[in-house]
């Protein structure tokens, strides 16, 4: 595995620090100037985060997802939400404060399927790709889904060796699939990304290579127990899909959700390894309206816009259950109040869904640390103020 790939699958959730300065606007037609180093990935100024996440199908190696030719139409209908007042620690700021205060690339809100309130910054526009990081997780969530109602997978309950069979005699001999979707497993993982001998920075990220990893670990407690945040189980739940529809996630994303949902343009997801399999918890290529149309079709229950199931009936309903191990986890999703739920990624990724409110928010930043909790109640203020203006 190349300097670059490992990198980058330490963007899952990686709580790392960064300059705190806010990301400038560049001209997109100079982006190629700002590009960072592939291996220097975890040190990108400001500059190399704007540029570099609108370019990733530039710098790595992704495979398309193509659109169709009949986008899901998304009606306007304005409103003036730059001056809410989004109370916080004691103090407020609005909602054109936290733009600029949390280097937000594209703020998208939608309301009872119109959108009320659309922003752009950065050099971005309507038509920019900007990496999901981990907002890729609950996709892959909802893909499981669909290979359930296909028939590709039996249930949640099946075991990862059945998909995976490199890993049978090892401790995942016992984890399900539900276990994995939980961040369960039962087995040993370290993930201290400052530790040089942690598993998160031992571990192998070629398709292969962390098979043969994971199958040294030992268990550390009973499967579906203890929440234990596990970078490598969300590739491998990509892997055990991968597995049983005998296909590619971008594939099949394209043809289950993308096309017949009506994304409006193509994206991309970054590959593991030239001509290998998709990250499993990481790192789709979409502009903001596509995001929003994901949350749509999350807050439709995984069906089209003319209601044919994509999803089983109680899926979504199903992955956004509170976990025995983690009652703000579910199935890749993590969880709010009222009801709602959230597809997170680093720097300020997200996918916001509100099914009490009828209400979607997409986000895009280039925040400049990567985990911050500060940032995180922020972003979760930012949310509730929204829905309480609407």
């Amino acid at each position: 595995m190349t300097h670059s790939m490992k990198a980058l699958t330490l963007f899952l959730l990686l709580p790392l620090a960064a300059l705190a300065q806010p990301a400038p606007w560049i001209d997109p037609a100079e982006d190629a100037r700002h590009f960072g180093a592939a291996d220097k990935l975890l040190f990108w100024t400001p500059e190399q985060q704007v540029a570099g996440y609108r370019n990733m199908d530039r710098l790595v190696q992704v495979r398309e997802i193509r659109a169709g030719d009949k986008p899901l139409a998304l009606p306007e209908k304005p409103a003036d939400l730059a001056a809410v007042a989004i109370p916080h620690d004691g103090g407020s700021l609005t909602v054109a404060d936290y733009l600029e205060q949390q280097s937000v690339a594209g703020l998208l809100v939608i309301k009872d399927g119109a959108i009320v309130y659309e922003r752009y910054r950065l050099g971005n526009d309507r038509s920019t790709k900007w990496i999901s990081y981990s907002v890729a997780k609950s996709v892959v969530s909802m893909l499981v889904g669909a290979a359930i109602r296909d028939g590709y997978i039996a249930s949640v309950d099946e075991k990862v060796s059945d998909y995976l069979p490199r890993l049978k005699g090892s401790a995942y001999d016992q984890a399900t699939l539900r276990d994995i979707l939980q961040m369960a497993s039962g087995v040993a993982w370290d993930e201290t990304y400052d530790d040089p001998e942690s598993d998160i920075n031992q571990a192998g990220w070629n398709t292969l290579a962390l098979y043969d990893y994971l199958a040294g670990k030992p268990r550390s407690g009973a499967p579906g127990e203890t929440f234990n945040y596990n970078t490598a189980e969300t590739n491998l739940v990509g892997n055990v899909l991968r597995a049983a529809i005998g296909n590619n996630l971008s594939t099949y994303l394209e043809q289950k959700i993308w096309q017949p949902f009506g994304m409006e343009s193509d994206a991309s997801w970054n590959l593991t390894e030239a001509g290998g399999g998709e990250f499993g918890g990481c790192c789709i290529n979409a502009t903001l309206r596509d995001y929003g149309r994901l949350g749509l079709f999350a807050l439709n229950n995984g069906r089209l816009a003319d209601g044919t199931p994509v999803l089983p009936k109680h899926w979504m309903a199903e992955s956004t259950t509170p976990s025995k191990g983690a009652p703000y986890y579910g199935y890749l999703w993590w969880l709010r109040e009222g009801g709602a739920y959230q597809a997170s990624g680093i720097f300020g990724q997200g996918i916001y869904i509100d099914p009490g409110e009828n209400l979607v928010i997409a986000l895009h930043s280039a925040r400049p640390d990567a985990d911050k909790d500060e940032d995180w109640a922020l972003q979760a203020a930012l949310f509730k103020a929204i829905a309480g203006a609407l």
